[in-house]
């Protein structure tokens, strides 16, 4: 068979692309000029197809190997590699000795240059980078008004919020972004804003008590969901971040100087409004591990997170940029 020519990987979009794997228990390689990972059963193995030109992000969990090939054949086709632990939590590289979101980033020189141009051109201004910051929490707060009443399957599995609720919560919240003074006031707001989520979604799920659990520290459904969910959507705010150029260093909320913040910044666009509602549905449902990673991958699919996270960078990059010209 002939070697897959970088150019024929090229075709599909990132932001078009329909799937983000998380494996675990596995051997990653290439077999037959195509990625595979292998499986083992008793005496057998099975091997299963990654189709990496409409792959957006891979993370491998517990015991889990990758080949040099392998690695090879998923830089060329743009596909960002995650190490983490198991069921998706904590992520970590295998170039770094902390548990902060560290990738391994495919090397292309032809990434485009205009949105890090821009970016780079108000970030070390501490005023338009809050301006930047308030832009992301607008985004936000609008993705989880469209998501949490209007999304047909969260209606379907009983999740409905009372509107009047929902769009009290959303404006007091756009109100206190408008007033933020600095970046601990957003910070205030966004954790202040998380737990009335919470509140609303153990209402209309009937979850009962809940309670926050930090680093994977919760052992009751919603909490493991949610820590395993939050992983998935910083796969794909990684994805968005190096498609368009941008260091994932230069964060607008999440500290100057934390290393992949601008991934978390990202990942908050859609968090709240995808995987928050789906790991409470998901919890009370009874679903397994897997049924919840599926349930979060169609989600985040079907309502074109990465496109979305995507289209809000560049402009946001565009819109500060200019304003502070």
């Amino acid at each position: 068979m002939e070697p897959i020519q970088p150019s024929s990987l090229k075709t599909i979009l990132h932001s078009k692309r329909a799937n983000l794997y998380y494996l675990e228990h596995c051997r990653v390689l290439v077999k037959g000029g195509r990625v595979e990972y292998v499986t083992e059963q008793g005496k057998e193995s099975f091997y299963w197809n990654i189709p990496i030109a409409n792959t957006t992000t891979v993370l491998l969990g517990t015991g889990t190997s990758i080949t040099q090939a392998a690695v090879r054949e998923l830089a060329k086709a743009g596909v960002m590699l995650g190490f983490c632990g198991g069921g998706g939590t904590p992520l970590f590289s295998a170039t770094e000795l902390t548990v902060e979101v560290a990738w391994l980033s495919p090397q292309s020189e032809y990434r485009p240059t205009e949105y890090l141009q821009s970016w780079v051109g108000f970030w070390f201004d501490d005023t338009l980078r809050l301006q930047a910051a308030k832009t992301f929490q607008q985004a936000r707060l609008q993705r989880i008004a469209q998501h949490w009443n209007n999304y047909r399957e969260f209606r379907d599995e009983g999740f409905v919020v009372p509107a009047d609720q929902l769009a009290s919560t959303l404006d007091a919240s756009r109100r206190a972004v408008e007033a933020a003074r600095d970046n601990t006031d957003l910070l205030t707001e966004e954790a202040r804003l998380t737990k009335k989520l919470f509140r609303l979604a153990c209402q209309a799920t009937g979850y009962g008590d809940f309670s926050r659990a930090k680093h994977g520290g919760g052992t009751d459904p919603a909490n493991r969901f949610l820590d395993h969910g939050n992983y998935l959507a910083y796969g794909l705010g990684a994805t968005a971040t190096w498609v368009l150029g941008i260091p994932h260093g230069l964060s607008v909320l999440h500290g100057k100087t934390r290393r992949g913040g601008l991934v978390f910044d990202v990942a908050d666009l859609v968090k709240d409004a995808v995987i928050l509602p789906q790991a409470f549905v998901s919890a009370v449902r009874g679903d397994e591990e897997q049924e919840f990673r599926q349930a979060c991958i169609e989600q985040l699919t079907r309502t074109e997170a990465l496109d979305f996270m995507i289209d809000t960078v560049k402009a946001t990059a565009r819109v500060v940029t200019s304003g502070g010209q």
